[in-house]
C-alpha cells in the first residue's frame, strides 16, 4: 500500500511537471519558429549551401543548362575552337586564336575595323555557345560570331538570322551595339539574383550577380531564412511556412507552378528587377501574347518565344499539366529521354497508348517498316517511323539562332484548313515538303471526318479585316472561360483596335478581371474619349499588380493631369512615380528612351523630352518616327526651323506617311507657309481620304486663300465622312461667313429635316435668312 501511495505521488508531480513544461514546450515552438520569420528578409547564400541536404537534386542540377548558362572563359568552360582558326562570313574573314592563356577573337568591331578582342565569359552550352566580350562602361557585348556544338564549327549569327543582309557597324543589331548588350538582353535569365544596374543618366552599368549561373536560389528563392528553418528543432520547424522558402514549388495549383518560370521562358517586357518576394509576376515581368510578329496568327511559334505564351495556350496547360509532368526540372531533361518510343511514354502518362499509339490514330509507319526517309522544313532528317512519334505531329518546331531547333509547346491538332486560309504553318507539310496543304487536308478528312473545331484565328483574321462578323466571335472568346486566358485578353485587344465601340458596354467587367492578363489588355483596348471612360479607369490606379497601375498612369498621363480628380491625385502621382521607375529600368534600349521622352513631353517637361528623344536617335538612326515626336517637342519650343528639318527628313524615309505629312501641313500653316502646307494638306488627303478632319483643315486653307468653291467641296467631304450634326453646321456656317444666303437658306431648311432635334437654332437662322 505504501508503495502504491509513493507511486501515485510520483505520478501527480510527474503530470504537475507535465502540465508545468507544455506551455514552455509551446512558448518554445512558437517563438523559435517566429524567430526565422522576424529576420531580415531572405539573403541568397550560394548553391554550396544547398548540397548537404539536396545531393540528389545537386547531381540533377550539374547535368542541366542552367548550371551551364554562364560561366567564365576557361579552358574547360570553351567549347569552340580557338587554334588560330580563320571563317569568312559577313565579307570579313575573323579570326579565333589564343594569346596568353586568353581566348581572342578578331573581328569587326564598332568603328568598323578589324580588331583583337579578348572573350570575358561563355555563354550557354547547347546546341550553341556564345561568348561575351567586354566594352566601357561594363557593358558586355554578345559576339555574332558563335560555336555550333554539333557540326564543330563556328558561324556567324547574322547570316543565319538576318539572310541576305550585311549587318554593319553602325546598325543597331550590329554585335556592338544595344541589340547584342548582354546586360539588358541576356543577363537575367542567365545568372542569379542579376541586379542590371542600369545608370541612365551616364549610359553605363553596374551589372552584378551573386552566382554567374542560374542556381537553385535563382528558382527557389534566397536560402537564408531556409537554412535557419533547417537548423532549427524539429518540433519548431512545423509552424513555419513553405520551409522558410521564399518560392513555393509544391502545394500551388498548375499555373502558379508554370509562373514560377516565367520570367525567363517568355517574351515579355520587364518592369524592374526580378524580386523572389513578389508573388505576381505581373509586378516585374508583361509576358507578351500570342500574336504577330511573334507569333502566327493562330498562335504557332514563329520568332523566338521561350515556351511560355504557346504552352499557357495548350490544351495541356488548361487540363493542369505543368512542366514537371515532362522535365525534371533540375536536369532539365525529359523524364523518360529524348530517344525515339521514349518520347511517347510522356504523352502515355494520361493519353492511352492503345488508343493513340497506334497506326488508327498517327496513320504513319512504325520504327524498323520499309520506307523512305524525309527532310522536313526544317532541314531535320525524319526516318521511318518519325511520324508515329507524338512530337513530330504535335509539337513541330523550328530552328532559332541559327542550330537551336525548338519544338512549339502550343501541342496543337495539325489543322491544314488553317494553312490555305491563313498561310499558318501545319506539321504535316513540314515535313512532307513536297505535298501540298490541299494534300495533307484531304488525308486529314479520310482519316478524321470533315468537322473542324472553330479556331480563334477566324475571329482574329476577321477583326483585322475589319469585318464586323467578327465582333460576336471575339466576344464569346473572351467572356469564355474554356479559352486561355491570353486568347481571350487578345479578343479584348482585337476589340479595342478595330470595334472599340462593341467594346465600351463590357469593359469594365475585363478591367475589374481576378487575372491581371485580362485587366491589363482591357486597359490598353480603351481608347479614352470621354471623363466616363477617365472615371473607369482611376481604380486601376490602386491596383495589386505593377503592370497594371503602371500603365494606367500612362494612358492617365495623356490624358491629362487636369482630368485627375482630388480623390485620386496622391494614387496618381504614386503610380505616376513607378511609372517613371519602369521607364528609366528600361532606357538601355532605343524603345526606353524614347517612352521615356513621351513621358517627360506629357508631363510638359519639353527640354528632357528633346534630350531623350535625341538621345534615342543617337543610339538607333533607323527609328525614323522619333523624329516626329521631336519635332513636335521643337514646336512647342518654338523652334520650327529644326521642327522643318525634322519632317522633312522623316518623309524621306516614310513618304506616304499620311498622318505624318498632314501634321507638316499644319505646322506649314503655323509658320505662314500657307501654299506648301495646302500641299502636304492634299496629299496626305490623297493618301487616305477617310480622315474627316484632313477634309475640314483643306476647306478652311482654301478659304483663307479665297477659292470659296474648293473650300465648299472640301466641307461637303467632311460632311460624307461624318453625317454628323457638327460637319453640317460647318458648311452653313461657311455660307454665313461668305455672304451665301441662298445656299445658307436651303441647306439649314435640308439640315432642319435632318436634326429636328436643333430645330430652335436652324429656325431662328431661317428666319433670319428670310428677313422675318
Amino acid at each position: 500500500m505504501t508503495d502504491i501511495l509513493k507511486y501515485s505521488k510520483i505520478i501527480r508531480i510527474l503530470g504537475i511537471v507535465v502540465l508545468l513544461l507544455l506551455p514552455v514546450y509551446l512558448l518554445i515552438k512558437t517563438y523559435a519558429g517566429k524567430e526565422v520569420i522576424k529576420t531580415a528578409q531572405a539573403e541568397y547564400t550560394g548553391v554550396e549551401t544547398c548540397v548537404e541536404c539536396h545531393q540528389a537534386e545537386y547531381n540533377d542540377w550539374l547535368q542541366s543548362h542552367h548550371n551551364k548558362a554562364m560561366d567564365d572563359a576557361t579552358d574547360s568552360s570553351v567549347l569552340g575552337d580557338f587554334n588560330d582558326v580563320v571563317i569568312e562570313a559577313q565579307g570579313m574573314n575573323h579570326r579565333f586564336f589564343k594569346r596568353d592563356g586568353r581566348f581572342m577573337v578578331n573581328t569587326d568591331g564598332a568603328d568598323g575595323t578589324m580588331q583583337d578582342f579578348e572573350v570575358k565569359y561563355v555563354f550557354g552550352n547547347y546546341p550553341l555557345q556564345q561568348y561575351l566580350v567586354e566594352f566601357p562602361g561594363r557593358r558586355l557585348q554578345t559576339l555574332a560570331l558563335t560555336w555550333d556544338c554539333d557540326s564543330s564549327r563556328w558561324y556567324h549569327m547574322a547570316d543565319y538570322i538576318y539572310t541576305g543582309q550585311q549587318i554593319k557597324n553602325d546598325d543597331w543589331l550590329h554585335w556592338t551595339n544595344q541589340a547584342q548588350n548582354w546586360n539588358s538582353m541576356c543577363a537575367d535569365c542567365h545568372s542569379t539574383n542579376l541586379q542590371k544596374g542600369y545608370d541612365h543618366k551616364t549610359d553605363t552599368y553596374n551589372t552584378t550577380w551573386s552566382e554567374i549561373n542560374v542556381s537553385c536560389e535563382a528558382c527557389h528563392g534566397p536560402a537564408s531564412k531556409h537554412l535557419e528553418w533547417a537548423s532549427l528543432p524539429e518540433y519548431a520547424q512545423e509552424d513555419i511556412d513553405n520551409y522558410g522558402l521564399v518560392v513555393k514549388t509544391s502545394g500551388i495549383d498548375h499555373t502558379e507552378y508554370v509562373n514560377n518560370c516565367v520570367r525567363c521562358h517568355s517574351r515579355r517586357a520587364s518592369l524592374q528587377d526580378f524580386d523572389h518576394h513578389s508573388k505576381n509576376i505581373y509586378d516585374h515581368v508583361v509576358p507578351n501574347l500570342p500574336e504577330d510578329p511573334t507569333w502566327y496568327i493562330d498562335g504557332q511559334i514563329l520568332d523566338e518565344d521561350y515556351v511560355y505564351a504557346s504552352f499557357m495556350q495548350s490544351k495541356m496547360h488548361m487540363k493542369e499539366v505543368q512542366c514537371n509532368d515532362c522535365h525534371n526540372v533540375h536536369s532539365g531533361k525529359l523524364l523518360f529521354g529524348n530517344q525515339g518510343k521514349q518520347y511517347n511514354k510522356l504523352c502515355a502518362q494520361c493519353h492511352v497508348p492503345d488508343i493513340y499509339d497506334t497506326p488508327e490514330h498517327h496513320f504513319h509507319k512504325s520504327e524498323g517498316m520499309k520506307g523512305e526517309s524525309l527532310i522536313s522544313e526544317s532541314g531535320i532528317k525524319m526516318e521511318v517511323g518519325s511520324g508515329a512519334l507524338c512530337i513530330n505531329c504535335h509539337m513541330h518546331g523550328r530552328h532559332y539562332m541559327g542550330v537551336d531547333y525548338r519544338r512549339d509547346h502550343s501541342f496543337r491538332i495539325p489543322r491544314p484548313d488553317l494553312t490555305m486560309k491563313y498561310g499558318v504553318p501545319n506539321a504535316c507539310n513540314q515535313c512532307h515538303t513536297d505535298k501540298s496543304a490541299q494534300w495533307s487536308e484531304n488525308n486529314i478528312k479520310k482519316w478524321f471526318g470533315e468537322s473542324r473545331r472553330y479556331h480563334f484565328a477566324e475571329a482574329f483574321s476577321e477583326a483585322r479585316n475589319e469585318d464586323t462578323s467578327a465582333i460576336s466571335h471575339l466576344n464569346i472568346i473572351a467572356a469564355d472561360e474554356l479559352y486561355p486566358m491570353s486568347i481571350r485578353a487578345l479578343a479584348i485587344q482585337h476589340l479595342g483596335t478595330y470595334f472599340q465601340d462593341s467594346l465600351k458596354p463590357q469593359v469594365n467587367n475585363y478591367i475589374h478581371h481576378l487575372d491581371p492578363t485580362i485587366r491589363l489588355a482591357a486597359l490598353r483596348a480603351i481608347t479614352v474619349q470621354s471623363e466616363e471612360d477617365i472615371k473607369m479607369m482611376l481604380p486601376m490606379l490602386n491596383d495589386e499588380t505593377k503592370a497594371v497601375r503602371t500603365e494606367a498612369a500612362r494612358i492617365l498621363l495623356a490624358a491629362g493631369e487636369s482630368n485627375i480628380p482630388d480623390s485620386y491625385k496622391k494614387s496618381y502621382q504614386k503610380a505616376l512615380d513607378e511609372y517613371e521607375q519602369v521607364l528609366i529600368y528600361n532606357a538601355d534600349f532605343p524603345t526606353g528612351k524614347f517612352n521615356l521622352g513621351n513621358f517627360y513631353y506629357n508631363l510638359g517637361k519639353t527640354e528632357l523630352a528633346v534630350e531623350w528623344y535625341l538621345k534615342t536617335l543617337k543610339q538607333d538612326q533607323e527609328l525614323h518616327f522619333v523624329k516626329l515626336n521631336l519635332a513636335h517637342a521643337y514646336n512647342r519650343q518654338g523652334e520650327n526651323d529644326k521642327a522643318v528639318k525634322l519632317f522633312d527628313d522623316y518623309l524621306k524615309n516614310e513618304p506616304d506617311d499620311a498622318n505624318a505629312i498632314y501634321s507638316y501641313g499644319l505646322l506649314l500653316s503655323e509658320i505662314k507657309k500657307y501654299n506648301e502646307s495646302l500641299q502636304m494638306l492634299e496629299k496626305s488627303y490623297k493618301l487616305d481620304e477617310s480622315r474627316p478632319r484632313v477634309a475640314h483643315n483643306i476647306a478652311m486653307m482654301y478659304d483663307f486663300m479665297g477659292d470659296k468653291e474648293k473650300a465648299e467641296v472640301y466641307l461637303k467631304k467632311e460632311i460624307n465622312l461624318m453625317k454628323d450634326y457638327n460637319s453640317n453646321a460647318g458648311l452653313l456656317q461657311f455660307y454665313l461667313n461668305n455672304g451665301m444666303q441662298q445656299k445658307a437658306l436651303a441647306f439649314a431648311r435640308g439640315m432642319l429635316n435632318s436634326y429636328p432635334e436643333a430645330s430652335q437654332d436652324l429656325n431662328q437662322v431661317i428666319q433670319q435668312l428670310e428677313g422675318r
